[in-house]
């Protein structure tokens, strides 16, 4: 791998302040010192890295964009550097900080009882508490509004029967945010660990996100008390909304995973000599892969910085964050093949970064809406007609 010092081509830094510059070479110095030299090792054993929650807390990572109960009140595009950096790491580090923040803290936050935030926002924000967010099932990915997941009143508790699937630190979370329909609609669980009837176990074999811990959730009669429910939201749009706070971070996220691809294809075509010893960097179709890479991240970052000050202001909604990780996610995975050709067999071996960013894209392309799924939601607002009903 080769020192990575960062990919500005249209000066964005001077789009950031000096605390959001900041908040990047924090995460940054993080990534470079805790994460890189260890990762393909994490990543080719399916080896999450627990040591690092505690470090991770105490830097401050965990619902960094929230304000009290610990949490850091970053505004969003310091968070969105945050995530950018941590995915430049790994896809996977990404994803247990986005859950954690944005899936789970998130919701108790906006939705909670004061009982309810006091209990569990420091313990998750100090690292002391993992979480998890179950809404997707095994046959209800991109429709969660088919869920089968049932929660009944009985008396003053209620008794929770369902599978959820794909969900991240499943097996390691201490609280699962648990969605289920009731009588009065879908609401929101917080279902602790070790209660009868409540079990995960890991799903194994993942070519993607290898790092990364992910569940199967089971719950058959899994009694919880009335005050486990988040009291302040009904419906699908509790769920929904949480997503939004997760994509907009995946967005963010998928920056850093295309920065360390296109870095190291840079890097390697500039060492690489071919033919008549002239670097492979000084052939026309490269520059070509080189130039289309840059461009297409420099748009990505402008993106990413533009929904980042909306969502500051109040005014970005859930319609702007799908075409901000649609395009973003989607470039980066481009990015990530070209990458991978320009290196040749390299490509392919865990001495350099990208199969393993290309691999992970792969599960990021399609967790927290697909594509296809942000494509309609684009299409809808444009042309004010739901194509998927």
């Amino acid at each position: 791998m080769f020192p990575f010092r960062g990919v500005d081509y249209l000066e964005i830094d001077s789009l950031w302040s000096d605390e959001e510059k900041l908040v990047r070479r924090t995460v940054r110095d993080f990534v470079d010192r805790e994460v890189l030299p260890h990762v393909e090792a994490w990543n080719r054993e399916a080896h999450f890295p627990a040591h690092l929650v505690p470090v991770m807390a105490e830097l401050g990572f965990f619902g960094a964009n929230l304000r009290g109960y610990g949490c850091a009140g970053m505004n969003n595009v310091q968070y969105g550097l945050m995530m950018q950096e941590l995915e430049r790491g790994d896809s996977a580090l990404r994803s247990f900080v986005s859950v954690q923040g944005a899936l789970v803290m998130y919701p108790i936050y906006e939705y909670g009882s004061e009982a309810q935030k006091q209990r569990w926002l420091p313990a998750l924000q100090q690292g002391r508490a993992i979480g998890c967010f179950g809404l997707t099932e095994p046959d209800f990915g991109s429709n969660p509004a088919g869920m089968r997941t049932r929660a009944v009143k009985d008396g003053g508790e209620y008794v929770l029967t369902g599978e959820k699937a794909w969900i991240t630190s499943g097996s390691i979370a201490d609280v699962a945010l648990v969605w289920a329909r009731a009588d009065d609609g879908i609401r929101g669980f917080l279902v602790e660990k070790g209660l009868p009837g409540f079990a995960a176990r890991d799903i194994k074999g993942k070519w993607s996100l290898r790092a990364s811990v992910t569940s199967i959730l089971s719950l058959q009669e899994v009694r919880v008390g009335a005050e486990a429910m988040l009291p302040r939201v009904r419906g699908l749009r509790g769920p929904l909304s949480c997503l939004t706070q997760a994509r907009y971070g995946i967005g963010w996220g998928a920056i850093g995973a295309a920065m360390a691809c296109y870095h190291e294809a840079l890097e390697y075509a500039k060492a690489r000599k071919q033919f008549d010893d002239r670097p492979i960097a000084s052939h026309q179709l490269i520059q070509e892969k080189l130039a289309d890479m840059i461009t297409e991240i420099t748009k990505a970052q402008l993106l990413a910085h533009h929904v980042g000050r909306l969502k500051d202001s109040g005014r970005a909604d859930f319609a702007h964050v799908s075409m901000l990780k649609r395009n973003n996610v989607r470039m980066a995975l481009e990015v990530a093949r070209a990458a991978r050709d320009m290196l040749g067999a390299n490509g392919v071996a865990d001495e350099y970064p990208i199969f393993r960013h290309l691999c992970n894209l792969e599960s990021v392309s399609t967790y927290e809406g697909t594509h296809n799924i942000h494509t309609l939601i684009i299409g809808e607002r444009v042309t004010g007609i739901a194509a998927y009903r």
